[in-house]
């Protein structure tokens, strides 16, 4: 038996649909290129060819692979590959991409074919995308809902996008309080199918209180006669539907859990969330950290139009280029100086460089300590005064060198020792702002990461110029 590891898989499903897709377009433009009656006839005959073997590699393909594929395709091959993916795997399909990518395909749909796709989709999955659908389309597919969809359905968009309770299952395995072991294998073997990553069996009195949770194991190797509560565990992480769904993400990891109960605020479960689930939000949340930190505010297509993708980096570009001015007036403010002293222009970089180099590594450190909730408020000081100390030490051992290199390529002990003392104040510097700033911005209820890194590179850059020139003017000029 062959195997083969799911990068390679992927890498390799990639390239076949990119390969198909230039023969397409080679083929596509022969024919384009012949002026004979019976071009029609190969244009039709060679688009055929093309069409079923693109779609005879989408229907081996997974669909967590289809959209890895769409994703990284551009607009008009994006909606080439689309149209072939099959009716069965196009709503997993729908799903799994990315919110942009979505937004893209809805685009260039016509509303009957959406349609289509949505009515393949349960109850939590429609929720999952309704947010991105047109009002007409999303009215019209939940009129097709059966009352029971219907509800859990409404149950779910009820809920932030960010919670718990939008992203929970309403599938679980749950046994009375009062059965014993015969009688939960009896409820077991009745189901067409045990819902995906179950693990625990929630065991509820008669007012659907979880009392606790029995694990799948335990129970199948078990006697028949033993009571369930006998095997009951009491000691349960539960959440509840109004959590911040992140927030599981640190809980999930912290306790190794597949699968946790979601209980109102009475104690009746509700509903389940899952690794998956958690693992979705981890990667949508680690996506949107990354673009926050460089002042993207939202998830961007790679292939989206040049309006739309340069309209989404404008605002942080604008605070961005604010900023550098302010920081170009610092240096004008030393116009005098740099002209006495030409080599202070060609050592500054230098000083505000690995100001920003420590800052950002402080500050990665203190978002990803917010982010796993490791910071509490009374260890604020504590590690302030911890990062302060690293700066002191590295910015004298490092300035030293740098200091020592100074003196070495110009000749001017005094110039080494400028560049010595603006190193270490200007990482002292880095270090607090690198701590306060993600602070701050939680303390306001922001996102840490959100143009962080912008904030932070204004402030070791300006910094960094006004010690460097400044302690150059008191003692070199």
């Amino acid at each position: 038996m062959a195997t083969h590891r799911p990068e390679d898989r992927l890498h390799q499903s990639f390239a076949d649909i990119a390969r198909l897709l230039e023969r397409h377009r080679v083929l596509e433009s022969l024919a384009h290129q012949q002026d004979s009656p019976r071009r029609d006839l190969v244009e039709q005959l060679q688009h055929r060819q093309n069409v079923a073997e693109l779609g005879k590699r989408l229907r081996v393909m997974h669909a967590a692979d289809i959209a890895h594929v769409l994703e990284g395709l551009p607009l008009d091959d994006r909606m080439t590959v689309w149209r072939e993916v099959a009716a069965e795997s196009a709503g997993d399909v729908f799903v799994e991409v990315s919110e942009a990518v979505r937004g893209s395909l809805i685009e260039g749909m016509e509303q009957a074919a959406l349609g289509e796709v949505l009515t393949r989709l349960d109850p939590e999955d429609l929720a999952y995308v309704s947010a991105a659908l047109p009002d007409e389309v999303r009215a019209r597919v939940e009129q097709r809902l059966e009352q029971s969809e219907r509800t859990i359905f409404e149950d779910s968009i009820r809920f932030p996008r960010s919670s718990v309770g939008y992203v929970m299952t309403r599938e679980w395995v749950e046994v009375s309080d009062q059965h014993s072991v015969g009688d939960a294998l009896v409820s077991l073997r009745r189901l067409d199918a045990m819902p995906p990553q179950t693990d625990h069996l929630y065991v509820v009195d008669v007012r659907h209180v979880l009392r606790g949770v029995v694990p799948l194991p335990v129970l199948l190797v078990s006697e028949p006669a033993v009571r369930i509560t006998d095997l009951m565990r009491e000691d349960v992480v539960t959440f509840s539907p109004t959590d911040e769904a992140k927030s599981a993400v640190g809980v999930f990891e912290r306790y190794d859990l597949v699968s946790a109960p979601v209980i109102d605020n009475r104690g009746k479960l509700v509903g389940r969330l899952t690794v998956d689930a958690v693992l979705d939000v981890l990667r949508d949340e680690s996506s949107l950290q990354a673009l926050r930190s460089a002042g993207l505010s939202e998830d961007e297509d790679l292939f989206a139009s040049l309006w739309d993708s340069a309209r989404n980096r404008w605002p942080w570009l604008a605070i961005n280029l604010v900023t550098a001015f302010i920081a170009s007036r610092v240096i004008g403010q030393f116009e005098s100086v740099i002209q006495q002293l030409a080599a202070l222009a060609a050592l500054m970089p230098i000083v505000a460089s690995i100001g920003g180099n420590t800052g950002n590594q402080t500050m990665a450190l203190v978002i990803r300590s917010l982010a796993t909730d490791q910071i509490q408020p009374d260890r604020s000081r504590r590690l302030l005064t911890k990062e302060l100390s690293i700066g002191i030490l590295n910015g004298s051992v490092w300035g030293l060198i740098v200091g020592g290199f100074a003196v070495i390529i110009y000749g001017q002990i005094g110039l080494g020792l400028v560049m010595t003392g603006a190193v270490v104040l200007n990482l002292v510097i880095a270090a607090a702002v690198g701590v306060l700033i993600p602070l701050g911005l939680h303390a306001a209820g922001r996102d840490p990461a959100h143009g962080a890194s912008v904030l932070l590179t204004f402030v070791t850059d300006g910094m960094g110029f006004f010690l460097f020139l400044g302690l150059a003017r008191v003692f070199l000029v």
